[in-house]
């Protein structure tokens, strides 16, 4: 499956970075996540195309691009790092400045993309998460049981490669499906394509990775503290676990200086679930 788009692998360092990219106007930058590709926004990046260059990427790990092999640090899967590729994309394609939508991991990578480069990001939408020293710090019971694959994936020995790998179809309809709250029913040739790059065992070792960063080197960034001085846009699913354990709004406004947002009629998979609603919230933010 792919984007009625133009793709091009762009090189940036050590990664070569998958990128659709399609449409005329400000560039917007999106970003995907966990278990997905850059896919998932096969509804909504056509809608924003109307009125911005979109630039659809597979983050490194992820999809068609780059998988570098993990070092004990996963210093290769920091969200620094991987902010770093997006950045370059958007160089490369001669976009000093531009919009940024991250959803779930691509919200994150967003996130540090804004805070190391505020020169390059003129606005950011992060898609059902808050910020992930937040949700480290605030762990509890209920956080375990629902997001229990932050600890199995970040978990060593190769135990999450091992027993993915066994199964990765089942693994990736699994989580998914637990996920979804209604509205538009998941592309069957998405999920074909998110079961085709995860089941490479490069995938599922950078993925894991991806987790282990996040709770070890990530982390360590985050400590350094910085506050998002773009506008930021908030969306999350009113059926989510963000949606319903956190105040959302109330979060990022002791990450950021400008936020606004609201809940959309979801789960956790935004772009897919709510097509219509995202393209229409990315939109008119951008354009304000």
């Amino acid at each position: 499956m792919r984007l009625p788009f133009d793709y091009q692998q762009i090189d940036v360092g050590d990664v070569r970075v998958n990128c659709a990219i399609g449409g005329v106007g400000p560039p917007v930058l999106l970003l995907h996540g966990y278990p997905q590709t850059h896919i998932i926004w096969h509804h909504v990046a056509p809608i924003l195309a109307n009125d911005f260059t979109v630039i659809a990427t597979d983050l490194r790990g992820y999809g068609d691009s780059s998988k570098p092999v993990p070092s004990p640090s996963n210093v290769e899967y920091s969200k620094r790092a991987m902010a770093d590729d997006q950045l370059g994309v958007m160089r490369q394609l001669g976009f000093s400045e531009f919009h940024v939508a991250g959803h779930d991991r691509g919200g994150r990578v967003g996130h540090r993309l804004a805070l190391d480069h505020p020169e390059a990001v003129k606005a950011l939408a992060v898609l059902d998460i808050v910020p992930t020293r937040y949700t480290f710090e605030h762990a509890d019971k209920q956080f375990g049981l629902g997001y229990f694959h932050w600890f199995f994936l970040a978990a060593g020995n190769g135990i999450p490669e091992r027993l993915i790998g066994q199964d990765p179809e089942f693994w990736i309809k699994a989580r998914m499906t637990s996920r979804h709250g209604g509205g538009t029913p998941f592309e069957p040739a998405a999920i074909d394509e998110y079961v085709r790059c995860f089941s490479d065992p490069a995938a599922i070792s950078a993925s894991c990775a991806d987790y282990r960063a996040a709770a070890t080197i990530d982390l360590e960034h985050d400590a350094s503290g910085g506050t998002v001085s773009m506008p930021l846009l908030a969306l999350w699913g009113e059926h989510s676990f963000v949606g319903q354990t956190y105040d959302v709004l109330a979060v990022w406004r002791s990450y950021a200086d400008r936020v606004e947002g609201m809940a959309l009629p979801s789960n956790h998979y935004l772009p897919e679930e709510a097509p219509q609603e995202t393209a229409a919230a990315l939109q008119k933010f951008f354009t304000s």
